[in-house]
């Protein structure tokens, strides 16, 4: 007994005093512990303040079924269950039954809600039992932040996000996955807290307390009305062409400023959403959009001129046994190298290209690098494509004996929208090549930060005679009865670009019988002096409804275009508010005198813009509904007709 003793009391003193550092670190371990303070993610704002994405917190609502006493539990289960059948929709019984089952199995996490806001948590904590707290009502409330978009689907991929799954992996996407880390993100903070039973923690002040550092607020590019109207004229041809997938860009023309960028793909059940960031991922081959590429390499060599006639044949050249049709059956004869562009003859381009290079194609690829063709837009949008263009120095397999006619109408070379479209805005901006730019300025607590200003990747992409040249090209296949886009000509605006269209996936075997297609149009507006540049790509429509980049891709640039003309000032700053347009004065009295003269006869508004017809009625005390944009093209009264005090008139516009 004496000797246990003396092993007892050896025992006590070895704990005490040489392991006992290590048994306090072991407890302190179990009842403390370090945790993170997660910081605010900063906001994502439009270029006017719309708040385009922010941090909301989440809750998701548990119950320890085996803290309430069974006085309690007995007491107040079904007025807790009434409660829940009331919020969720189902019976008092299912949730009685439930919590019941979670009591017998000892199930101390039983889920009760998931994901609610701020005032539906605050509801929750009201309810019977739970409104007695985490130890005698075992209300358990774990607390997340949920990254919410206030438009909706609207540009939500472009928008953008920053997660992690649980093995750590990030994903980042769009604006804010690209500022996320060094804008938005913020520093998180520390804290110690202490184990006080029950599997609950409670926050120990002390001196290694880290305060969270909040994210700063970044404010786009993005104008929130092109954005919606983008994204709805987008939405409506996907629907009516039944098409794949699609994209629309609209780009400031002078700071190179995204205002709009939307990128709708079908699911399975047919409904459109923002799936994929097609305008800066998807390389494809461009079509005839390209022709403006290469002729602009001709031009600036001096191979060629707009004059220069070339003979389309009967529309089929031949290279190497492939064949290179036009759409025009028979070809279009002997025409112009302007002429050969408007109506977008691929023999035309094709020949005028081949046969200033089929003795040195390097020169046309050179030419092709020196506007900076070959480059990705160094985007901080992760996941950007790289453009394809073959080079017969390089020995990479994309270079063949018709490598060179294919690449002058759009084959054999790849560039995304987006790439496509910065080209297309360096010739509306007389050359000068500038960055596509999503962020404005980065701000904490209403400060400014950093500020971003237009970066120009190349000064001038090509002489002013060069450009020149190609600005009456695009201009001029948009005009009336002259080129392939001569359907989108309207009187009130001036638009100017290029029509596209690509066959895609034509080496698949089955490809006579199932024909796929890519509907373009890039251009930018007004023709003079632009202010915006816009490309819009259509994959995949039916072509049992229509396939050509005029008729799929270019009523949506068209209604683009005629919405920001109608609704977003083309000018930002009147520099004489005494000067006068002619020929809307000249409406304007012609209009007037007839309401001068007949205050209750309805005048002939057919013809007339949208914003005149409205003003003048209105002056005439009529209430006026649109529908439609445009001109007026109809009216729900005759003209003539004798009108009553404050009449709806209706008109169709477009």
């Amino acid at each position: 007994m004496f000797i246990f003793a003396l092993l007892v009391v050896f025992k006590l003193v070895n704990i005490q005093f040489v392991q006992g550092e290590q048994y306090r670190g072991l407890a302190e371990k179990r009842t403390l512990k370090t945790v993170d303070i997660p910081a605010n993610r900063g906001n994502v704002y439009s270029a006017d303040g719309s708040l385009l994405a922010t941090s909301v917190p989440k809750y998701d609502i548990r119950i320890d079924a085996l803290t309430p006493t069974a006085k309690n539990f007995k007491k107040y289960l079904k007025p807790l269950c009434d409660s829940l059948a009331k919020f969720h929709g189902k019976t008092s019984g299912h949730y009685q039954k439930a919590i019941r089952k979670a009591r017998q199995d000892k199930n101390r996490y039983f889920l009760l809600a998931r994901n609610l806001g701020y005032s539906e948590y605050l509801r929750f904590r009201g309810f019977p039992m739970l409104n007695l707290g985490a130890f005698k009502g075992g209300l358990i409330v774990e607390q997340k932040t949920k990254r919410e978009h206030p438009m909706g689907g609207i540009a939500e991929r472009s928008i953008g996000y920053e997660r992690f799954d649980e093995d750590g992996n990030v994903t980042r996407a769009g604006i804010d996955g690209a500022f996320g880390e060094q804008y938005l993100r913020g520093a998180n903070g520390r804290r110690l807290k202490q184990q006080i039973g029950k599997g609950q923690w409670k926050p120990v002040s002390d001196a290694n307390e880290v305060e969270p550092q909040d994210g700063y607020d970044v404010y786009t590019t993005i104008d929130v009305n092109i954005q919606d109207i983008a994204h709805h004229a987008l939405l409506e041809q996907l629907e009516k062409y039944k098409a794949d997938h699609g994209t629309v860009v609209v780009m400031e023309t002078k700071t190179g400023e995204i205002k709009a960028i939307s990128n709708l793909g079908r699911n399975t059940k047919g409904k459109y959403y923002e799936r994929l960031n097609y305008a800066v991922g998807e390389s494809h081959e461009p079509g005839s959009t390209f022709k403006l590429m290469a002729l602009a390499v001709a031009l600036e060599d001096k191979v060629v001129d707009t004059s220069t006639v070339v003979d389309t044949e009967n529309g089929i050249l031949t290279f190497y046994g492939k064949k290179v049709r036009d759409s025009k059956r028979g070809g279009y004869g002997k025409i112009s190298v302007a002429k050969a562009f408007e109506v977008s003859s691929n023999t035309g381009i094709v020949k005028a290209i081949h046969n200033s290079y089929k003795d040195n194609p390097k020169k046309f690829v050179d030419g092709l690098y020196d506007m900076n063709l070959q480059n990705t837009l160094d985007l901080p949008i992760i996941g950007e494509g790289k453009p394809v263009i073959p080079d017969p120095r390089i020995k990479n397999g994309l270079w063949s004996g018709i490598a060179l006619e294919w690449m002058a109408y759009g084959y054999n070379v790849k560039v995304t929208p987006l790439q496509a479209l910065t080209f297309y805005n360096a010739i509306a901006n007389d050359g000068e090549m500038v960055r596509p730019r999503f962020l404005r300025e980065v701000k904490e607590f209403g400060n400014t930060i950093e500020f971003f200003d237009k970066q120009v990747i190349n000064k001038n992409i090509c002489s002013k005679e060069t450009v020149a040249k190609l600005q009456k090209l695009l201009t001029n296949v948009v005009e009336k009865e002259h080129g392939t886009g001569n359907g989108l000509y309207a009187e009130n605006f001036s638009m100017a670009g290029k029509t596209g269209t690509a066959q895609t996936e034509y080496w698949m075997p089955d490809w006579d019988e199932n024909k796929r297609y890519i509907s373009s149009f890039t251009g930018y507006f007004p023709a003079e002096n632009p202010k915006y540049s816009c490309i819009v790509v259509i994959h995949k429509p039916d072509v049992s409804v229509g396939y050509y980049g005029a008729d799929v891709s270019g009523p949506v640039f068209k209604k683009i275009a005629q919405k920001i003309y109608t609704d977003t000032p083309i000018i930002d700053a009147i520099e004489d508010l005494e000067e006068k347009h002619v020929s809307v004065e000249r409406s304007y009295e012609t209009y007037y005198d007839v309401a001068k003269t007949y205050k209750t006869i309805m005048p002939d508004l057919k013809g007339m813009p949208a914003m005149d017809a409205l003003v003048l009625l209105e002056n005439m005390g009529m209430k006026v509904r649109l529908q439609g944009m445009g001109k007026v093209v109809k009216q729900s009264v005759t003209s003539g007709s004798k009108l009553k005090p404050k009449q709806t008139i209706v008109l169709e516009l477009s």
